[in-house]
C-alpha cells in the first residue's frame, strides 16, 4: 500500500499574507551567506528559449544541514498581457531530501518578486552611498515597483525618484504603488524621459527591465553611482552600455551565474565579488566616493527556497493553505 501523506498548496493571495517584507530580506539575507560559506549549494541553471517565444529556466539547489530542497520552474512570456496575465511566470516546488517526497508546491511569481526586492536592497545597503538622495529607476512593472518600494524602505535619505517607462508615458499605477512609501519619507516622484540626464543626475541607477539594450549611454554614467541590475538574467540579454563594466567595481550574487545570464557576460573577464562574501566577512569593500559601483543580480536557487521556507512555516504555524492528499 502506497504511504499517504499532505503536499501543502500554497497561492499568490495566501503568499501574500504570509511574507512580510522585513522576514523576506533576512531571508535573502540567510540565503547569500550560505551560499558564500559553501553551506548551501547552487545547481547549473537551466535557460532556454522556446519554439513558442516564451524562455523556460529552472534554478534549484539545496542545504544539506538544514533538509532544505527544491526547485523553481519559471519564465518569461512576453505574450501574456495579452491574455491578462503576467508575462514572468514561476512555480517552485520544496522537498524531502530523504525521501524525495514534495512538501509543498507555492506560486513562485509573489516569491520571485519579493527575494528579487530584497536582494536589491541589501545591494543598495552594501554599495550605495549613504548620502545618496536621488533614485532613477528603469522599468514601471512589477520588478520595477518592488525594486523602489524597498528602496524607498531603507534609504529614507532619498528625495527623489526619476522613473522611465517602457512607452515614454507617466505611468500612474506604478506611482500609486509607491506612493506610501514614498511619502512616509518626503520622496518626490516623477517621469522623466531624457535617459541620460535622468541617470546623470542620480546617485543610484536601477534597472528593471526585459533587457532587449542598452538603457542609456556610457558617458551618462557619473562617479560615484551605484546601479543595481535586475533585467539581465538570459543569454543576449542587457541593459548597460558597451564599455561600463570596465570602469566599475563589479559585484555578483553568483559569479558563475553572472557570467553565463547576467551583465557579466558582456566582459567575462571583469573582477568580481560576490554579496555574499560581504555579508560573511570573506571579502571587505571600503567605498571610495568616486567608486561606480553595480550589482548584477541574476537571481540565485537559494534566495527561492529560503523564502519558499519561511512561507511554508509561516503557513504551518497559521493553518493556511490547502492541503492535498499525495500518496508516494
Amino acid at each position: 500500500m502506497p504511504r499517504n501523506s499532505k503536499l501543502l498548496l500554497l497561492d499568490r493571495n495566501q503568499l501574500e499574507l504570509l511574507l512580510d517584507p522585513d522576514d523576506v530580506l533576512e531571508a535573502v539575507r540567510e540565503a547569500f551567506k550560505l551560499h558564500s560559506l559553501g553551506e548551501g549549494r547552487v545547481f547549473p541553471v537551466v535557460r532556454e528559449k522556446l519554439c513558442s517565444g516564451g524562455v523556460f529556466g529552472i534554478k534549484s539547489g539545496d542545504v544539506g544541514a538544514q533538509g532544505l530542497l527544491g526547485f523553481k520552474a519559471a519564465g518569461f512570456w512576453a505574450d501574456n498581457r495579452a491574455l491578462g496575465g503576467e508575462p514572468h511566470q514561476a512555480t517552485i516546488l520544496l522537498f524531502d531530501p530523504e525521501t524525495g517526497r514534495p512538501l509543498s508546491v507555492l506560486d513562485g511569481n509573489i516569491v520571485t518578486t519579493l527575494r528579487t526586492g530584497a536582494a536589491g536592497a541589501l545591494g543598495l545597503l552594501q554599495f550605495a552611498r549613504r548620502d545618496s538622495t536621488r533614485l532613477c529607476i528603469f522599468g514601471a512593472g512589477v520588478q520595477a515597483r518592488i525594486q523602489t518600494r524597498f528602496a524607498l524602505r531603507l534609504l529614507p535619505s532619498l528625495r527623489t525618484v526619476h522613473y522611465v517607462s517602457k512607452n515614454g508615458e507617466p505611468d500612474s499605477r506604478f506611482e500609486a504603488m509607491i506612493e506610501a512609501e514614498a511619502t512616509a519619507i518626503g520622496c518626490a516622484v516623477s517621469h522623466v524621459t531624457d535617459r541620460d540626464a535622468a541617470v546623470a543626475a542620480s546617485d543610484i541607477v536601477i534597472t528593471a527591465t526585459p533587457g532587449t539594450g542598452a538603457l542609456f549611454s556610457l558617458d551618462a554614467v557619473q562617479r560615484g553611482t551605484h546601479l543595481n541590475c535586475v533585467g539581465t538574467d538570459t543569454e543576449g540579454k542587457r541593459e548597460l552600455p558597451d564599455g561600463l563594466l570596465k570602469r566599475v567595481r563589479l559585484f555578483v550574487d553568483d559569479a558563475r551565474q553572472a557570467r553565463a545570464i547576467g551583465e557579466t557576460q558582456w566582459a567575462k573577464d571583469t573582477p568580481c565579488t560576490t554579496l555574499g562574501d560581504l555579508l560573511t566577512g570573506k571579502a571587505v569593500f571600503d567605498r571610495q566616493a568616486d567608486d561606480i559601483t553595480i550589482f548584477d543580480m541574476t537571481g540565485i536557487a537559494l534566495q527561492d527556497l529560503t523564502v519558499a521556507r519561511l512561507a511554508m512555516q509561516q503557513a504551518q504555524a497559521r493553518a493556511i493553505g490547502s492541503l492535498v492528499d499525495w500518496p508516494w
